[in-house]
C-alpha cells in the first residue's frame, strides 16, 4: 500500500481540560444539546450555538452525507509476554486476519505498545488468541497484521468478550449503545463515526421537514489513536447508485453537499471522478484529502474538533483554507469547546 505523508496543518496547545470526559447524557444533557460552532469560510464569520439549532444553519436542498457504519465492541483484554494489554481490532482483512493495535495499560489510560515482536501470540479470553504476523506498514510498529485463533466467529467473540475502544481522557466505561449514532445500520467500525453522534430522530425529522436530504454512505473506520498523526490507512467503503444520483442532481441544481464527519467525506470522495461526477463504488480506499488531492464534490463538513497536527486537519484545510481554520480554531479555544468523540462539533460551510 502507498503511504502519503502530510505536513502539519495547524499547531496549537490543547489544554487537557478541553477533552470531553463523558458523553452528553452523562453530563445531564441530550445528545443534541452539545455546543456547535458554525463558521463560514468565505467571510470568516463565526457563530456559537448548540447543535439543536443546526436546522437554522442549513437550507432546503442541502444534502447531508451520513456514514451508516455502526461501532463494534472492538477492544479485547489480553496478555502479551506476561503483561496485561488491550487489543484493538481495527480492520478485518478476511475471515480470521485483522489489523490490530496493542495498547499497554497505564495509570493515565492505554498507550501504544511499540515493542511488539513478529510471530508472537496474545492470549485472549474464551480460549482464543491472536498471532502477530508482521507490521501493517513498514516502519510502523503500532499497527500489526494478526491472525485470530478462536472457537468463536469474530463477531461472536467480540460480543462475548469485547468492549468499546476508549482512551485515557474518558475515565469511565460506557455501554456500546453510547458509541452508536442514529444512522448506524451496518456494524463494522472500530471506533464511532462521532460527527453523527449529536443527531437524534427529532433533529432528523426537523431537517427533512425543512427540505434537507440525507445521502447514506458506508465507511468502516479503523482505530483513530494516531499518536504520531500518520495519515489514515485503507478502510472499506460503499457508495450506492442512489446516493451517487442524489449528489450529482444536487450539484447540478446548485445545492450544497455537506459531509457529516471526515469518514463520510472520505467515502464519497473515493467515488468521485476528477470532473466531480459521483458513481456507485465500493472497496478499499486509501484516499487522503490534501494538497495533492483536493475535494471534488463536498462543499462543507460537520465534524468534531481535531488535535494539533492531526491529519484530519488537512481535509478541513481543503474545505476552508488554512487561514480560516486558524480563525475558527482560535475561536474554539477561546470559547472552550470540548474535543474528542463525546465533545462539541463544528459546522464548516461557505
Amino acid at each position: 500500500m502507498t503511504v502519503t505523508q502530510l505536513q502539519p496543518t495547524l499547531d496549537f496547545v490543547l489544554p487537557p481540560e478541553l477533552s470531553a470526559t463523558a458523553p452528553a447524557e452523562a453530563r445531564g444533557l441530550r445528545r443534541d444539546a452539545v455546543r456547535m460552532m458554525v463558521s463560514h469560510y468565505q467571510s470568516d464569520a463565526v457563530w456559537h450555538t448548540n447543535f439543536s439549532a443546526i436546522v437554522d444553519h442549513l437550507n432546503a436542498g442541502d444534502v447531508l452525507v451520513i456514514n451508516t457504519s455502526g461501532t463494534l465492541p472492538a477492544a479485547v483484554a489480553g496478555t502479551y509476554r506476561g503483561e496485561a494489554v488491550h487489543v484493538h481490532f481495527s480492520t478485518q482483512l478476511n475471515a480470521n486476519r485483522f489489523v490490530v493495535e496493542l495498547r499497554t495499560l497505564t495509570a493515565l489510560g492505554t498507550q501504544p505498545y511499540l515493542t511488539v515482536r513478529s510471530d508472537t501470540n496474545v492470549e485472549l479470553a474464551a480460549n482464543s488468541n491472536i498471532q502477530l504476523i508482521a507490521p501493517y506498514q513498514p516502519g510502523n510498529m503500532r499497527l500489526w497484521v494478526a491472525e485470530l485463533d478462536s472457537p468463536f466467529a469474530f463477531r461472536a467473540l467480540l460480543n462475548k468478550i469485547g468492549f468499546p475502544i476508549r482512551y485515557g481522557y474518558v475515565p469511565e466505561a460506557y455501554p456500546l449503545e453510547t458509541y452508536q449514532t442514529v444512522f448506524a445500520t451496518t456494524h463494522g467500525s472500530a471506533e464511532m463515526p462521532s460527527a453523527g453522534r449529536p443527531f437524534t430522530s427529532e433533529i432528523v425529522t426537523q431537517l427533512a421537514t425543512k427540505g434537507v436530504r440525507f445521502a447514506p454512505v458506508l465507511l468502516h473506520t479503523g482505530v483513530a489513536s494516531l499518536e504520531d498523526h500518520e495519515p489514515p490507512y485503507a478502510e472499506y467503503f460503499e457508495v450506492s447508485a442512489d446516493t451517487a444520483e442524489l449528489i450529482n442532481f444536487t450539484k447540478a441544481q446548485g445545492g450544497r453537499v455537506i459531509g457529516i464527519g471526515t469518514t463520510a467525506v472520505r467515502a464519497l470522495e473515493s467515488a468521485t471522478a476528477a470532473d466531480g461526477n459521483v458513481s456507485s463504488n465500493s472497496g478499499w480506499t486509501e484516499l487522503v484529502i490534501g494538497p495533492e488531492r483536493p475535494l471534488r464534490v463536498v462543499d462543507g463538513i460537520l465534524t468534531g474538533f481535531h488535535e494539533p497536527k492531526a491529519s484530519h486537519l488537512s481535509m478541513l484545510a481543503q474545505v476552508a483554507g488554512v487561514p480560516h481554520l486558524e480563525v475558527a480554531y482560535a475561536a474554539a479555544l477561546q470559547e472552550r469547546y470540548l474535543w474528542h468523540e463525546f465533545g462539541d462539533v463544528h459546522l464548516l460551510v461557505g
